[in-house]
C-alpha cells in the first residue's frame, strides 16, 4: 500500500494552473488589470510587483525544500498558506 504523500505526487497532468503555479491569482490579477486599463502598464505597476514578490518567495520555498530534500520541491496547492504563515511568523521574531 502507497503512503498518502507517493499518491499526492501522481497527480494527472491535466492539473490547474493553481496546481503548478503558486501565484496563478496574482497573474490573474496582474492581467485582468491591464485588460481594464487598457494595458497601460504604469497603471498595473503595484500588480506586477506583487506577482514579481510571489514569484521570488515560491522560489526561495522551492531551493530550501530541494536542499533540504524535501518533495516536491513546490508545495501542494493545500499546504502553501500554511507555509505562508509560518515563513511570515518567523519574520517577526
Amino acid at each position: 500500500m502507497k503512503e498518502d504523500s507517493d499518491e499526492r505526487l501522481k497527480r494527472p497532468p491535466h492539473q490547474t494552473n493553481a496546481f503548478k503555479n503558486p501565484c496563478a491569482k496574482e497573474e490573474a490579477m496582474s492581467y485582468k488589470c491591464l485588460d481594464e486599463n487598457n494595458f497601460d502598464r504604469e497603471k498595473c505597476a503595484i500588480y506586477f510587483a506583487n506577482y514579481t514578490k510571489c514569484q521570488e518567495f515560491w522560489t526561495k520555498i522551492r531551493a530550501e525544500r530541494r536542499a533540504k530534500g524535501i518533495k516536491p520541491y513546490l508545495p501542494f496547492p493545500e499546504e502553501r498558506e500554511r507555509i505562508k504563515a509560518e515563513y511570515m511568523k518567523s519574520k517577526e521574531k
